[in-house]
């Protein structure tokens, strides 16, 4: 049995008890749900956990033993590191790797700072686009910028998903 320690970036997947997906917890905050009885583990993750006691597999998918009621928000937050995931860590404008983050309509020019108005962009591009619109310079999106959809986006938003939990999740967006 080989000894493979969990990384601080790894998580689990949490279902509900009725395998809805919830959200994505810390190991260690999984592990004690299912040493507490509150879950069962669905699926191992790599490497275990030892204690003076027992040896635990690493979970990966996590179900609650009970149902729980949770009010879901109705958009999905905007951050920077989620306008990377959903642009493919990609510039909208020449598709080099992206450094920064552009604001198609200008905010100055009276764009708001949300989905639609937000791209990922390459340094080279963001310096000379400057403060003109796509029109100014004759430049044109490839795609029109959105809010990303899916229970995958509102569960691990732009965290990388873990590929045990397509059973669960539609992880196809996240093939960038």
């Amino acid at each position: 049995m080989p000894d493979i320690r969990p990384t601080p970036a790894t998580g689990a997947l949490v279902l509900n008890a009725t395998y809805e997906p919830l959200g994505v917890v810390s190991v260690r905050r999984a592990t004690i749900l299912i040493l507490s009885a509150k879950a069962v583990c669905v699926t191992d993750g790599d490497g275990w956990l030892h204690s003076s006691r027992e040896n635990l597999a690493v979970p990966s998918v996590v179900r609650l033993t009970r149902y729980v009621r949770v009010p879901y928000r109705k958009t999905i937050g905007l951050s920077r590191r989620g306008i990377f995931a959903r642009d493919g860590w990609r510039c909208a404008y020449c598709r080099g790797p992206a450094e920064t983050i552009d604001h198609v309509v200008p905010r100055s020019r009276g764009g708001r700072h949300a989905w639609e108005n937000v791209v990922a962009a390459c340094a080279k591009c963001n310096h000379t686009k400057g403060d003109r619109t796509l029109a100014e310079l004759g430049w044109r999106l490839p795609a029109r910028p959105g809010a990303p959809r899916g229970i995958a986006w509102r569960i691990i938003g732009h965290r990388v998903p873990d590929p045990r939990w397509a059973d669960w999740l539609d992880l196809s967006e996240f093939a960038a």
